[in-house]
């Protein structure tokens, strides 16, 4: 209910372009309101569309890149880099931590698809780099895939590995590279082949889901789980 009542208020202030002031209002009331999963995404949109509206804040002191970088590694154990799957954000953000970092920190990319050696060298400390990337909604699905690259030092494998049991995720170590880890190498191809169903005209996109979720009991069909991970992450 929460989230069906305020979706329409949060679109109504950024279509008429709302002052900053009551902008920040709401985004106020919302911290406050995120008490479900429903309104964390709500919190998430009015946010998206906060910095859309005011792009200035971006470059604001609050929001310096230098700032953000300084006070997150200032004295980190360990960093993990969740930006867009892109190679040219990572690359740049990797050569730009490093010069903000103490030598202990290890270094994580929660990339979905993109293999950790392709980027090791931008990085520093390629013995200190690896993949730590959960599923969608980890507060349900607790899983952290760990993935290492050639040059990845066991020590911080192993650290990674308890890092994530400290923090209640299941650690699932991968004994090699692979694109798109173990779930996503699994999933990708599910998704794409209803997405095939769809374009070529068998089924309607309902039905597909409703096929899925019948025969096999899960609780989604490939078509409600492209709703959860983003249609726009599907498409890069």
């Amino acid at each position: 209910l929460a989230y069906a009542t305020y979706k329409p208020i949060v679109e109504e202030i950024c279509a008429r372009k709302a002052s900053e002031s009551e902008v920040e209002y709401l985004l106020d009331y919302m911290v406050g309101m995120c008490n479900s999963d429903r309104m964390l995404e709500l919190f998430k949109c009015v946010c998206r569309k906060y910095i859309y509206l005011y792009p200035e804040m971006v470059t604001s002191e609050i929001y310096t890149y230098k700032n953000m970088y300084e006070e997150a590694g200032n004295d980190a154990d360990l960093i993990i880099e969740a930006i867009a799957e892109d190679p040219k954000q990572k690359i740049a953000f990797y050569q730009e931590l490093a010069k903000h970092i103490p030598e202990k920190t290890i270094i994580a990319t929660n990339s979905s698809t993109m293999l950790p050696s392709a980027f090791a060298q931008y990085t520093g400390r390629p013995e200190k780099y690896l993949a730590l990337h959960f599923a969608n909604e980890i507060w349900r699905n607790n899983t952290a895939e760990i993935m290492g690259h050639p040059d990845t030092g066991q020590e911080y494998y192993d650290a990674e590995c308890e890092f994530a049991e400290n923090i209640n995720m299941i650690p699932l170590k991968l004994k090699k590279e692979q694109p798109g880890y173990i779930l996503n190498s699994m999933l990708v191809p599910f998704l794409s082949a209803a997405e095939a169903l769809y374009a070529d005209g068998v089924a309607d996109f309902e039905t597909i889901d409703k096929t899925w979720m019948l025969a096999t009991g899960a609780p989604l069909g490939p078509f409600r789980i492209l709703d959860v991970v983003g249609l726009t992450t599907a498409y890069n």
